[in-house]
Order: structure tokens, then sequence, then C-alpha cells
């Protein structure tokens, strides 16, 4: 129906209900009275209706959506109606000397009746008849406040919706055995499982915003007993900006149950160090890189530079970039490889960068342990070559990525990790650049992490393998990792190296459990299979020694240690050398001289 048909609809509707209502009136209070003959009750009626169609225009009744209609349109009719039958009483008064009170009480209540039953039924049967003509998933809604009556009341309205609220569950017992919406709540979190089954639930989805990560873990685990996969709401925040709708709900992903809640920025001092300034990234098309290059890119920098060996991988981040910040940043990308000294020399110079990111570098174990010659190149050498071109050309601030695996490294990588820790912190002591690094640990969803290896072997049927029951890691998301590293460039004062409080580490096997449950299938259908600790590998991962710890966090959640400075002739000994060693010499080397435990002669063999 168009404006004009439904606009003019509702005017034959109204102007039917207020003449016969004042008439039906009168003929109730005076059965044997010719209503038609009384020249009053003409003057009533006509004013009546002029006033109603007035107010009803002022309270915007004929544009309201009645689908949706709901107390707060009750009232519009309400005023409308009272504000219409007190100007005919004034009226009445004026010409004739006397109120029809009886009368206009009775025309009162049955405008209010019949307007309001005129509006309110076509939600009754939208609601009751066109709502269910199709099949919908019977959902539980875990939550009975604000954001759950939302959710309810928008899959109550919207007949597109394939989803129909049957039951609530909330810890809140005042709630318990009440109906929200017509929707009963049944009880608290623990009566999951048995609601699933005593209403036929095929969908659960989670309501609180407010939830903490333990919180989220536990209603996780009671839905995983039903072997429903749970969805969660979208940030209230993106509701609000129009990002997403009420029902774009999403699954719950292994990010959301670390118990853990994220680390804040602090936004002015990186909008101070960032906004305006050239920031140069290398790895810049790798998981890590990349995100940082997204999250500096919403604070305006004046150009981006991104470098990366790989060139798939820079065009893919630089057309991402372009397509959102192209208008605003001046993006630049940059195809070269940190081993190369002289290409990092003249990238430098020619962009003059006031922050280095520096992400590029080897960081699968199990490889660098049968490549521990390419693992010093590219973690030791690259890393060496970007630093000291950031000294020479005046870089204001240098971030080192580096990782846990650098403490007590038993591993070629975490060794060579921690070497380049020791360049960046020789630098820091007589360069006017200030050189830091930042230590966390797995991230989740980076290429070569655990969760697509884990997911991959679940939609092959599993088995899933995890390398020993009691291995454990600490865990991060991708813009987690990225935002520590941003924020680490804000904090460098020049040698320190900054650690992320991330909790407490996380057993591999309950990680994968986790995936298999968020996967909709059950651990005893996919498996789990231990398939020893591969070379390299430690059962669990420290993030500062014991000799690094300092005290209290220097930023919530942020805290800041330092590692035993190496003179760098032993690294220069290293990066001379290593191409005239074998690799069991290679890995030998670096094994010690990051965990101090060797000095290098002069003809560049290791001793005791």
């Amino acid at each position: 129906m168009t404006y004009k048909k439904r606009l003019s609809f509702l005017i034959i509707i109204d102007s039917l209900i207020v003449i016969s209502a004042i008439y039906i009136g009168f003929w109730l209070l005076n059965p044997h009275f010719n209503v038609f003959q009384s020249n009053t009750l003409l003057m009533s009626s006509l004013t009546l209706l002029i006033w109603h169609h007035c107010f009803a225009y002022g309270y915007k009744l004929y544009n309201k959506a009645w689908e949706y209609a709901s107390v707060g349109e009750l009232i519009s009719i309400t005023k409308a109606v009272t504000f219409s039958v007190l100007i005919t009483s004034v009226l009445q008064f004026m010409f004739t000397g006397d109120i029809f009170v009886r009368v206009l009480i009775i025309t009162w209540m049955l405008h209010v009746l019949l307007i309001g039953g005129s509006r309110f039924s076509w939600r009754m049967y939208r609601d009751t008849f066109i709502r269910r003509r199709k099949d919908k998933k019977r959902v539980l809604i875990v939550g009975a406040g604000a954001a759950g009556t939302m959710v309810a009341r928008q899959l109550l309205q919207n007949a597109e919706a394939d989803m129909e609220p049957v039951v609530f569950v909330d810890d809140d017992e005042r709630k318990h055995r009440l109906q929200v919406l017509g929707v009963p709540v049944v009880g608290g979190k623990d009566a999951i499982e048995s609601a699933v089954v005593d209403y036929e639930i095929d969908s659960i989805i989670i309501a609180i915003p407010s939830l903490s990560k333990k919180e989220l873990n536990e209603i996780f685990e009671e839905c995983s007993k039903t072997k429903i996969k749970p969805q969660i709401l979208p940030m209230i925040e993106d509701i609000l900006i129009g990002k997403l709708s009420v029902n774009s709900f999403r699954e719950i992903q292994v990010e959301d149950l670390l118990g853990r809640e994220p680390v804040e920025l602090d936004m002015e001092s990186i909008s101070e160090s960032i906004t305006g300034k050239t920031v140069l990234v290398t790895g810049a098309g790798g998981s890590i890189g990349s995100e940082i290059c997204r999250q500096i890119s919403s604070f305006n920098p004046k150009r981006l530079v991104l470098v990366g060996h790989g060139e798939n991988s820079i065009y893919l981040i630089d057309m991402e970039l372009r397509k959102q910040y192209g208008e605003m940043i001046d993006i630049v990308p940059v195809i070269g490889d940190i081993q190369d000294r002289a290409r990092m020399f003249s990238v430098m110079e020619q962009f003059q960068p006031d922050v280095v990111y520096h992400a590029a570098a080897h960081k699968h174990v199990p490889l660098m342990e049968y490549n521990p010659v390419e693992a010093v190149k590219n973690n030791v050498i690259g890393t060496k070559n970007v630093a000291e071109a950031c000294d020479t050309f005046g870089v204001d601030t240098f971030v080192l990525v580096s990782s846990d695996k650098a403490v007590n490294p038993t591993n070629v990588m975490g060794s060579t990790k921690r070497i380049a820790e020791m360049v960046v912190q020789n630098l820091a002591k007589v360069s006017k650049t200030k050189y830091v690094a930042v230590r966390f640990g797995n991230v989740l969803g980076s290429r070569g992490s655990v969760i697509p290896l884990f997911k991959k072997q679940i939609q092959a049927g599993g088995p899933v393998t995890v390398t020993h029951p009691d291995m454990t890691r600490y865990f991060m998301t991708i813009p987690e990792a990225s935002r520590l590293v941003i924020q680490a460039g804000t904090l460098a004062r020049g040698g320190e190296i900054f650690v992320l409080d991330m909790g407490e580490p996380v057993k591999i096997v309950d990680l994968a459990r986790n995936v298999i449950k968020l996967s909709g299938y059950s651990v005893e259908e996919i498996g789990i299979e231990f398939s020893g600790i591969r070379p390299g590998e430690k059962m669990y991962e420290e993030l500062l020694g014991e000799g690094e710890v300092h005290g209290d966090a220097i930023f919530p959640k942020i805290f800041i240690g330092k590692t035993t400075l190496i003179p760098m002739h032993l690294v220069d000994n290293l990066v001379d050398g290593y191409s005239e060693m074998s690799s069991a010499e290679v890995q030998e080397y670096v094994l010690g001289l990051a965990n101090n435990r060797f000095e290098i002669n002069d003809n560049k063999q290791l001793q005791a």
C-alpha cells in the first residue's frame, strides 16, 4: 500500500469511528431518542471529527508503523482523543450552556478502544499469522536484560527473520518464572541443557554485552552440552552506528574464550606519535604487520610505507588500505628484503620515517630448526640492517616485534629473536633513536598458527593432533598483539622490552577441545591424538626471565623488562662467520650466544 492510499484509508477509518462513537454513546444513554435530529449532537460530532484529525496530525498518528505499535503509540492515541473530546465539551458549553458529560466519557472510551484496536489489530494479525507463515528456528536467548529483550523484540517483529524466541535463561533469580514479551524465563545458565530439550531449541543466542571472558566460558561450557553451536550478539557500538543489526548474530570464536580482557590503548599518546607522521612497517604483508598497518591507518599518519618481500601479500594489504584510506594517507608499497642491507638503507633515506615497526621475521619453530642459517639471515642480520638504517637516518622510534620464545630459548627461532633483542638494546645505548622490543605469546589466527591447523584437521574428519597433553602456551589475538606493538612505541624511552600481561597460559589440548566444540562436533567424534614434542619445542613458555622482571606495570597490563647485554662484536662475529659454518654449528652458535653460555674467540669458534 502506497503512503497516500494508507493515509486515506486511516483517515476514513478514523472518521467513521469518531462519528459513530459519539452517536453510539448518546444512543446508549437515550435509546428512545432520535439522535439524528439533534443539532447539538451534529455540531458536537463535526467538532470532534475536525479536532481529532488536527490532533492526529500533530501526534503523527498517520505516520506511525503500526505493525510495531507499542505503549508509546497508545499514549499518542490517548492524547489525541482526550484533547479533541475536551475541546468538544468546551464548545458544547459555549453553544448550549451544558455539557453531555456521560456521552463524552463513553465517546472517549469508544475512541480509545476502537482507534487503538484498529491499529493494534494489525500488529496482532502480523505477529500471530504472518510471522508464523514459515517454519522458524526455535531460539533460546541467554540474558533477559535490555539486550536480550531487544533481540527478542527484533525477532518477533521481523516477519522475514528465520528465528523465533521461545525461552530465556538469566542468572537473575528475580526474573525466573516471569515472561518477557510473552517469552518465559526458565532459570539460569545451568538450565540451558534442559531448556534445549524441553522447548525443542534449534539455536542459542548469547545476548549479554557486559559478559566477561570467564562468564562467557562458563556459558559456552553449558551450551556445549547441547551440541548446538551458540551465537553471540554483535557489539552494541556496531549496532548503534548502523554497522550491524540486532539480528546480525555471529558464532563464538576461540578469541572470545580467552580468559583475559583485551588491553586498552592510550589513544591520546598514540595519536600524538602517529598522526601526521611518516610510519614504516616491515613485514607489512604478514599477519601481525598487516594488522599494525590497519590500526595505524585509523590514526591518520601522513605517509604509511609498506615494506615486504612477498609481492602478493604487499599487493593485498596495499589495495585494502587504499580502498579505505587512500584519499587521506599517502600509502607507499615497497618490495624489499630486509636481508638486503643496501635496499633497507635506501628506503630509510628516501622516506625518512618517524616511526618504524619491524615485524618481518621467520617465526616457525620446527622450520627454523631445519634451516638455522635462514633464521640468522632474516631474524638477526635483517633486524640489524633495519635497526642500523634507522640510526643512520635519524628515525625517532624503532619497535621490534619479538616473541616469548626469546626467553631462555631452546630453539633456533627463539635464539635468533633473543639476539635481535640484544642488537636493538645495544643500539639504544649509543643512538638517538629510541629502540624497544615487544614480546607476546602465540597469536591466534596468524599464518601457520595452531588454530587454522586444527580447523583443517576437523574439516578432514579428525583427529586433531596435539604434541603433548601438558603443553601450555600464552595466546592473544592479532588485533591485541598489534595494539601492544603500537602502544609500546609511545612508551619507548630506549632499550626496554615490553611484555603484555597475558593472564594464565592455556593448555593446547584445552584449546583443541574448544575448537572442536565451536565447529559443532564433540571431542569423541573428532578425536585428539598426541604426536610428541617437536624439535626445539618447550613444554611451556616464559615472557620474562628471572632477572628481567621490573615490578609494577608501566601501563595497564603492560610490563617492562631488561635482558642481559652482550658485546656487539660477538653478534658481528656471528654475522660475519655464519656462512662458513654448517647448520649444526650455526644452531649451537646461536643457542650458546642467546643463553650467554659461550664466548667466541677471534677465530669465530665457540668456547665454554
